[in-house]
């Protein structure tokens, strides 16, 4: 059962944990990703987008979750606790469970989204006209060429395939820009698939031939 936001927030440390979501983890937006800091930033306000970008630096060092200082927190960002749920740290993380951002399974517990589901047609008609004209060109864009998280989960893939047939990091990466991969993208595939080398067993062993195509997905 959730808990209420103001029977959860402790004055120490909260425990923020990831909110997996099969649906949203496909097609969401990463939380620093140029969607959420021109689209969501209007509905959220800056405060709470801030927080979520932080939280985001956090789970690149803590994927399974971590305790959150919250005065410390608070006051990272410049803001206050004092003067209950209605002081501005709490209302930051009260807008994120608002928009389903985050949610309190537990008392002293958030789960929060690693990803941000795109705006919902509601959402958009409450934007600016000139924002919502850039969110329709935006739209039409994604539909004619590869979005960026497309490409990165295409070169996360490669990369995987690459370092199951044993190359090392340089051969790698130095593939990766051969197919037109951003070296700052070819760099974190590669460390997302050393990472996920670690984390669980291997896949099975590709097929021989080309394992990818230069277009970057598999063959």
């Amino acid at each position: 059962m959730l808990q209420p936001l103001d029977q959860t927030l402790p004055t120490d440390l909260l425990r923020i944990s990831p909110w997996p979501d099969p649906v949203i983890d496909l097609v969401g937006h990463e939380l620093r990703s140029p969607y959420v800091e021109r689209f969501w930033l209007p509905i959220l306000g800056p405060t709470t987008t801030l927080l979520l970008r932080q939280l985001a630096n956090r789970f690149e060092e803590a994927p399974d979750g971590f305790e959150l200082p919250v005065l410390d927190t608070a006051a990272s960002l410049g803001l206050g606790t004092r003067g209950g749920r209605n002081a501005p740290f709490p209302r930051a993380l009260e807008r994120a469970v608002t928009f389903k951002l985050a949610r309190c399974p537990a008392i002293g517990a958030m789960e929060v989204r690693r990803r941000i589901p795109p705006l919902t047609r509601v959402q958009v008609n409450r934007l600016p006209v000139s924002l919502q004209d850039a969110h329709a060109q935006w739209q039409a864009n994604e539909l004619r060429t590869p979005g960026v998280e497309e490409t990165r989960r295409k070169a996360r893939r490669l990369a995987l395939s690459l370092a199951e047939l044993g190359d090392d990091d340089e051969t790698i990466e130095t593939q990766l820009h051969r197919w037109k991969v951003h070296p700052a993208m070819a760099h974190e595939a590669l460390r997302w698939a050393r990472t996920r080398q670690r984390g669980i067993p291997a896949p099975p062993p590709a097929s021989t031939g080309a394992v990818f195509t230069p277009a970057g997905d598999a063959a």
